[in-house]
């Protein structure tokens, strides 16, 4: 049987935790309270960037540790960017569709605890209301730079039209789950 892809930094050294959810350090040029990356590894972008394709064929995920949460929300958050372009009225040019996720990104979304957040029975809620807001900040600020490096992935061929291979997964549900949000 196959397994799911599991996160590498399930066992990253002093990693923060908000309820359970793993506070990764990222590389982003977007404003917000996560904490920086060494520039020169990968961070959990570039793994669920790079994960998502296998893991989204999987409709059961044994999680392992904090990273591996965070990386559900972002692969389950990459589906949901996938499926807003694939949705549009005409297909975006990169313009269209940097700005079309990155609203995506920012616009409100439930967050762990929450009564509509899809996957509460495997996520604790965070302990305290400043505990909740720097999880929406963190969030945020991690799906504005998902977007970003996606759209760079989508138009990387320079057709000005997103990847046909990559949007094939548009349909895919990983653990047959949607964040909701596009």
């Amino acid at each position: 049987m196959l397994q799911a892809y599991h996160s590498a930094l399930n066992e990253y050294p002093d990693t923060r935790t908000v309820g359970n959810l793993g506070i990764l350090p990222i590389n982003t040029k977007f404003r917000g309270p996560a904490p920086l990356a060494d520039p020169n590894e990968a961070d959990i972008i570039d793994e669920t960037l790079d994960l998502f394709r296998a893991n989204s064929l999987f409709r059961n995920f044994e999680i392992k540790g904090p990273a591996d949460r965070l990386l559900i929300i972002l692969i389950l958050f990459v589906s949901d960017c996938l499926a807003k372009i694939g949705t549009a009225r005409t297909v975006p040019n990169q313009i269209d569709a940097n700005k079309s996720l990155n609203t995506l990104a920012v616009d409100n979304f439930p967050i762990p605890g929450d009564a509509n957040f899809p996957l509460n029975a495997h996520y604790a809620a965070p302990a305290s209301r400043a505990d909740a807001e720097y999880l929406r900040g963190y969030l945020t600020q991690v799906r504005q730079e998902l977007a970003a490096r996606l759209i760079e992935k989508l138009y990387a061929d320079g057709t000005g039209k997103p990847s046909k291979w990559w949007m094939s997964f548009q349909k895919r549900r990983f653990m047959n789950r949607s964040l909701g949000t596009q």
